[in-house]
Order: C-alpha cells, then sequence, then structure tokens
C-alpha cells in the first residue's frame, strides 16, 4: 500500500487519573495510596495515538468539555500528529475522565465518566463525511453514544470502509446494526458481556466467537490477555499466541491491540501476522505504566519484533 495507512478513529476522548494501592477502602475507610499519575485517555484516544505511533495517518472525530482538559487534550492529539480538524469542545459538560486504580500485580479497575463523550452525535460523524472517506481503516468504541456507533459502521459499509468495533465497555447490542462488520474486537469479559456465553478457556472463546459470527459480523478477534488472541471468522479459528513481557500496568493493553491492528492490516499484512504483531505491541505496552505514555513507537517496536524473531 503506498504511503502511510490512514486511520478515523470516531470515540471518547478522557483524562485518566491513576492510583496505585496495596489494598482498596472499606465503605467510609480513608487509606494511602502509593502514588498517582495523570495522563491523556480515552479508548477512541488511546487507538488513535497508538496508530500513530505505528505509523498510522490519524485522525479522530470527538467531543471534549469546556474545561481545562479540553484545550489540553486537543493539544496533545496535535503534539502527536493526529489531525484534530474534528474534535470540537462543548459548552456546559466536563471532558471525560477515567479514574484507575492499579494493584500490585498490574491488574486494573476502571470508572469511566463519559461527560463530552455522549455528546458526540451521528450528525457530528456525518460532518466528518469527506475526511472519513479517505480512510483505509474506521476504528470505534463503545465510550460514545451507540447511536453514533451504529451510524457510523453503517456509513463504513455504505462507503466501503473497512470497519474495526472494540465493544468496550460492554454492553447489550444490536446485532442487526453490525451485520456485516469487518471486525469485533472484545476482550473475555466483554464477549461474555454481550452473548452471555463465560470465556474461560480456548473452547469457550471458540463457542462465543461462533455466537458473534452467526449474527452476521464478518471477523471476530478476542482478545486473552496473557493468553495472547483467538482470530475466528466464518470459516475457522485460529489461536495467536502470546509473547512474553513483565507486566506492570495493563491499562491500555486493549488499546494498544486496536490502534496497532488497524495500521498493520491496513499495511498489507495477513490477518493472522497483524494479530500476532498486534499481540506484541499490546504486552510491551503493559512494561510501562500509564495508557498513551506507555505505548511503544514504530521504530521501538520494530527492534523488538527483530529481536523476538530471530533465529
Amino acid at each position: 500500500m503506498p504511503g502511510r495507512p490512514r486511520i478515523a478513529v470516531v470515540g471518547s476522548a478522557n483524562i485518566d487519573l491513576t492510583t496505585f494501592t496495596d489494598q482498596f477502602p472499606k465503605p467510609g475507610e480513608t487509606i494511602f495510596g502509593q502514588k498517582f499519575d495523570l495522563g491523556f485517555g480515552g479508548k477512541g484516544a488511546n487507538q488513535a495515538v497508538a496508530a500513530r505511533l505505528c505509523g498510522g495517518d490519524v485522525f479522530m472525530v470527538a467531543r471534549v468539555g469546556s474545561d481545562l482538559f479540553g484545550p489540553a487534550t486537543i493539544e496533545n492529539f496535535k503534539k502527536l500528529g493526529i489531525n484534530t480538524t474534528h474534535v470540537k469542545q462543548v459548552e456546559g459538560l466536563s471532558s471525560g475522565v477515567a479514574p484507575i486504580f492499579v494493584e500490585p500485580d498490574g491488574q486494573n479497575r476502571i470508572l469511566v465518566v463519559k461527560g463530552a463523550n455522549d455528546a458526540l452525535k451521528p450528525a457530528d460523524v456525518d460532518a466528518a463525511a469527506e475526511l472519513l472517506k479517505t480512510a483505509d481503516c474506521l476504528v470505534l468504541q463503545f465510550e460514545i453514544p451507540l447511536a453514533t456507533v451504529y451510524h457510523t459502521v453503517a456509513f463504513a459499509r455504505k462507503h466501503k470502509i473497512r470497519c474495526l468495533l472494540n465493544p468496550a465497555p460492554a454492553q447489550p447490542v444490536e446485532r442487526a446494526a453490525l451485520a456485516e462488520l469487518d471486525y469485533f474486537v472484545p476482550n473475555e469479559s466483554e464477549a461474555e458481556t454481550i452473548t452471555g456465553e463465560a470465556v474461560k478457556n480456548m473452547e469457550d472463546a471458540k463457542k462465543c466467537a461462533a455466537k458473534l459470527l452467526a449474527g452476521g459480523i464478518r471477523r471476530v478477534i478476542i482478545t486473552l490477555g496473557a493468553n495472547g488472541s483467538l482470530l475466528a471468522s466464518h470459516e475457522n479459528s485460529q489461536h495467536v499466541p502470546p509473547f512474553r513481557v513483565h507486566s506492570v500496568d495493563s491499562t491500555g493493553a486493549g488499546d494498544a491491540f486496536i490502534g496497532s491492528f488497524a495500521v498493520f492490516l491496513a499495511e498489507g499484512l495477513p490477518e493472522w501476522e497483524a494479530v500476532r504483531r498486534a499481540n506484541l505491541y499490546a504486552a510491551l505496552s503493559t512494561t510501562g505504566v500509564g495508557t498513551q505514555k506507555s505505548f511503544y513507537d514504530r521504530a521501538r517496536f520494530d527492534e523488538e519484533w527483530a529481536n523476538r524473531n530471530a533465529s
């Protein structure tokens, strides 16, 4: 494919407020945490940053608040080289925020207050139509209104743009609205919430993927954390193995997978190879603290990839 892959992200932008702690307080109790980190986040923004750092030409369609976080979020996108033509402030609303609590083993618990993200409407997608039509891949998540998600999926289908949906945070979906979606990419818990099928092992993951595919989705990728990923289509399903790393903070790993996968796929790599590279990119993101700050740039990733695949 000539030039850089063009990745469009229609989604959320938040501020992450991350607290590291050995334990969680009981009701009415106050305890000391270990440390605190403030950074730019939101699933849509994270995926856009991962795609940009992986070498994509990225543009964002999003809404931020009229608070101090709004201009800072837009400036962060610009500094990273992400097109912000369709990132607008909404008067009277806060920016989205995500308080994150991280345990010593790197496991995290996240609350999301959507704020201005809830103001991203189908009409805003239509306003960005000419730019969106130039995309090689369109990326979506569930931190914006479902009506906007479904409208964008239909837009991608109409204009024959490859579309990737990350159903996070998980919620019930209208299967008919996702018919012919190119890629549906949940993790284990999201897949269970949407299908009602528990995902505790690889066989469970395959059953869950089959249920999703029966609704008309073309491809399902279930990310399995330390166990890699499952890539499933109507023809077959394949386990894509993980890469071992020393994880300190898993926050944003799913977003790292999505953003990098969109770029690798748009570069023309075979699906399995694109998923394998995204597995490594996501794993490497857990070796640093935070979300966007922990993502590798392409040169650093390529060096790691070469080292791990050296014969």
